[in-house]
């Protein structure tokens, strides 16, 4: 039980350091930890296609400005040091995750078929 305790105390303190480097990262370009999901993957596409029109093309700007900031070699708070940058900010991952669940409820509704 105490090894347990101590394990997920361990596991938390790592978790908020990973967070806090990934966000350093991220803040350097403006991304959204969102922005890095596989568009290619058949979940994170149709919740896309789905999602608000504002949402794709500000998901796309980030992601050519990100571009654009690494290809100069420049970070975004050399252009803009007063943004407000929401890192963390889930405005696609809910649709996936239940995206996700829908296929799994259906593959195992149809299990039985096979």
């Amino acid at each position: 039980m105490a090894l347990r305790m101590i394990g997920d105390k361990v596991m938390g303190f790592m978790a908020k350091h990973y967070q806090a480097a990934l966000g350093n990262q991220l803040a350097t370009y403006g991304l959204r930890y969102e922005d890095l999901l596989n568009e290619d993957e058949k979940e994170v596409k149709e919740a896309l296609e789905l999602a608000d029109p504002a949402v794709q093309t500000a998901r796309t700007r980030r992601i050519k400005r990100a571009i654009d900031l690494s290809y100069k070699k420049k970070s975004l708070q050399d252009y803009a040091p007063d943004m407000d940058l929401e890192l963390f900010k889930r405005e696609i991952y809910v649709d996936v995750e239940k995206i996700r669940a829908r296929d799994q409820e259906y593959a195992q509704l149809n299990a039985n078929n096979k």
